[in-house]
């Protein structure tokens, strides 16, 4: 199973996310402990209630790889999540190919559709038309990356014998779809190489504007799903990539370490090949502290 760090969120209005420490330090420190990747979100412009409401700040998750990329030399870099359909495709594809190219191969795409109506009509982009965009993003990316003349009509740009290079360095890069709804898991299935499913119940129905996951026997139901129907479309196994649910792990990850190896050995029984840890909000001694004592206990 492979380790990623996600970077510490910072809810609500007060405060700053880099409290959290400097992304290049804290990018060090997790390849130093142990860590395969680092990840950063996005909401580029969230909106106010939901942000003093408990949401959470985030850096452009682009650049701020970019920089984590020039202070490593190993870890892999992954947008977990990016909202595809906020941007043009071309845009979207050019970013992806500049961090991956500029790093050397270790960027990881991750994409979703998005649920929050405020930050759509902030960025000019039509809610209802997310999962169309979506999909015609999914069919422009590998054209753009082969680095070929091509040509496009979509639903709001025609491009016409347009070409793209540099090439980036993976052929093509990966692409992780985020989201538990029976669309995203065929999108994950069909078109992409990882699936990034999301944890909770029923409330994230409304939050998040996905199916809720209920418990390991009903993530090992839909993982087997996932499976089964890359296999059936000629293509190799999917990765699965998890957050880890159990919050008192980021708290300590000393403490009742041989309960949480145990939780760990069962998801990637059921099919986990990723997992997602982070830490709550603090300091940079607290983010590193965390990082040296998880690295010591579950990386070494």
């Amino acid at each position: 199973m492979r380790f990623f760090f996600a970077y510490p969120e910072t809810a609500g209005l007060d405060g700053d996310l880099l409290e959290s420490g400097a992304v290049d330090e804290v990018a060090r420190a997790a390849e130093r402990a142990g860590f395969d990747g680092m990840s950063f979100t996005e909401h580029p412009i969230p909106g106010a209630r939901w942000l003093a409401g408990g949401g959470h700040q985030t850096l452009d998750p682009f650049v701020a790889l970019g920089f984590a990329a020039a202070a490593t030399t190993r870890l892999l870099l992954l947008t977990h999540l990016s909202v595809g359909p906020y941007r043009n495709p071309f845009l979207l594809a050019k970013a992806a190919a500049t961090v991956d190219r500029l790093s050397g191969g270790r960027f990881v795409l991750g994409l979703g559709a998005g649920y929050q109506k405020s930050e759509f009509y902030a960025l000019g982009v039509d809610f209802d038309e997310r999962n169309a965009l979506f999909d015609e993003l999914l069919a422009v990316l590998p054209l753009h990356w082969r680095g070929e003349p091509f040509s496009f009509h979509g639903r709001h740009f025609d491009a016409r014998d347009v070409i793209a290079r540099p090439r980036p360095t993976q052929n093509p890069i990966p692409i992780w779809i985020g989201g538990n709804a029976r669309r995203s898991r065929l999108r994950a299935a069909d078109h992409a190489q990882g699936w990034m499913p999301m944890p909770g119940g029923p409330e994230l129905s409304t939050t998040a504007r996905t199916a809720g996951i209920a418990g390991a026997a009903m993530l090992a139901r839909l993982i087997t799903e996932v499976q089964d129907r890359a296999a059936t479309q000629g293509r190799g196994p999917v990765e699965i990539a998890w957050m880890y649910p159990d919050p008192s792990l980021g708290t300590d990850p000393g403490v009742e370490a041989d309960r949480h190896h145990a939780a760990i050995a069962e998801l990637e029984r059921i099919g986990v090949t990723s997992l997602f840890v982070s830490t709550p909000r603090g300091s940079a001694e607290a983010t590193l502290g965390f990082l040296d004592v998880f690295g010591g206990e579950y990386l070494r």
